[in-house]
């Protein structure tokens, strides 16, 4: 018998858990730690970027087939992926399959000097998503976590919507909210937004309709003689607020975010029609809604075999579903207040496996690999970093991943000295610089070449 996993461990919010994650989120003030001077910080610096759409690419990109191409490292390095592509930067090539992003060069900053040396999925991931390294006696949150806690409570934020979304799983590569305990774990909508209905845990059902969840909500209302025998109570008062923004999302406005289908054939078509462009089309939306941390788990970047067929698959959905979502976040207005990061756990071996039993394929790869960064006050149309002339070591600038975590903090407003709870033990600092925790022949330091001074 298949024994059934529970929400925690699965990393999936059932809908349960989103109702009572819901009622947690309207007592937050009762739960315990809050860092007010951090929140009064946050209230008046007013920073560049409200929120944070973090594109993953589940398995590690190639650099060389994406952002940091080099066609005159000759059929060894390029496989069949040698041609390049002028972008709309003088000065800027990017890899020939992405025409769609390289006409929107300037509103992005590629970052060619990433690097952790690090070739396990589970660790890379960590590392690239905390900002620290594996080992240091905790297990640390990811940025999204931070994100949502400094940026997803009141006063700042009012929507019912979850402040930390995941389309459409989650990587279960490690534990998101770490140390922070559960409450922050991202709420994952599980189901594909390619497909109609989009199935949205706990919130569009395939099977039951909105009259169908209106007669539900009626019914446990009349039936909940406790909450009627106790409704003077404070802590029933809490309860019930939290459970009427629950139904908010499930039933009000806020679910509209997750309907596709209200938009046109034109824009649906632009990102694609596939799940990682309709995700992108989706985080878009969410932002529009104010939600302070998506991400999109893009899953099948592992290409230890077949990594060139898989590459003519997936980089033409890469090209049109993040094009678009940049393009139409500046077209709203909103990529100034917007940060949007693309990146894997690591990148993918330069030099192609032509070898029995790989026959082209490219392996992990931690000592040097790309990011791309845009919006929320980073500068685009530049390049930061670079790799030598077949791509395996980076020769400028290194940027590790604790000095890209601290530069989204410094953008989004969280200061330096801004502490996160720890449901085990006295608060941390969040941002990795002021833990001490970061050796000085290891850091290159925040991006400041790319960030407004």
């Amino acid at each position: 018998m298949k024994r059934k996993k529970s929400p925690i461990i699965s990393g999936r919010m059932s809908r349960k858990r989103f109702l009572r994650s819901a009622v947690f989120g309207a007592g937050v003030l009762l739960s315990g730690f809050i860092d007010s001077k951090a929140f009064a910080d946050v209230l008046e610096k007013k920073p560049k970027a409200k929120s944070m759409i973090q594109l993953w690419m589940w398995g590690g990109p190639s650099h060389i087939d994406t952002f940091d191409p080099k066609p005159a490292a000759g059929k060894d390095y390029t496989g069949g992926l040698s041609r390049t592509i002028d972008t709309n930067v003088p000065g800027i090539k990017i890899n020939g399959t992405l025409p769609l992003l390289a006409q929107q060069a300037d509103k992005y900053a590629i970052l060619r000097g990433m690097t952790h040396n690090n070739n396990g999925h589970e660790t890379a991931a960590y590392m690239v998503q905390t900002g620290r390294k594996p080992g240091e006696g905790l297990v640390y949150p990811g940025i999204g976590a931070v994100v949502s806690y400094f940026k997803g409570q009141p006063p700042l934020y009012k929507s019912p919507l979850p402040p930390y979304i995941t389309l459409t799983t989650p990587q279960g590569r490690f534990s998101e909210c770490g140390f922070m305990g559960g409450k922050y774990k991202p709420f994952s909508t599980g189901g594909d937004p390619n497909r109609e209905p989009f199935a949205v845990e706990g919130i569009v059902s395939e099977t039951v309709n909105d009259d169908r969840q209106k007669s539900r909500k009626d019914f446990l209302k009349e039936i909940d003689s406790f909450a009627r025998s106790m409704m003077n109570d404070p802590l029933v008062k809490v309860l019930d607020a939290g459970q009427q923004e629950a139904y908010s999302v499930i039933l009000g406005e806020a679910r509209k975010a997750f309907l596709l289908n209200v938009e046109s054939k034109e824009t649906r078509d632009l990102y694609g029609r596939n799940t990682f462009g309709q995700s992108c089309l989706l985080a878009r939306k969410l932002v529009q809604q104010g939600v302070p941390y998506i991400t999109i788990n893009y899953r099948g970047w592992d290409t230890h075999k077949k990594h060139f067929e898989t590459m003519n698959q997936k980089l033409p959905e890469l090209d049109r579903g993040m094009a678009a979502l940049i393009s139409e976040l500046a077209s709203f207005g909103l990529l100034d207040s917007t940060i949007v990061w693309w990146s894997g756990e690591f990148g993918r071996s330069p030099k192609v496996a032509w070898e029995d039993p790989w026959y082209g394929g490219r392996h992990h790869y931690g000592k040097a690999f790309s990011a791309v960064v845009a919006g929320g006050g980073f500068k685009g149309g530049t390049v930061v970093g670079r790799t030598d002339d077949t791509g395996e070591n980076v020769a400028e600038r290194p940027i590790y991943p604790w000095d890209l975590i601290a530069s989204f903090y410094e953008l989004l407003g969280i200061e330096k000295d801004a502490k996160i709870p720890n449901v085990s033990g006295p608060a941390v600092y969040a941002n990795p610089f002021t833990a001490g925790a970061i050796n000085s022949k290891e850091t290159g330091g925040i991006l400041s070449e790319i960030m407004p001074s």
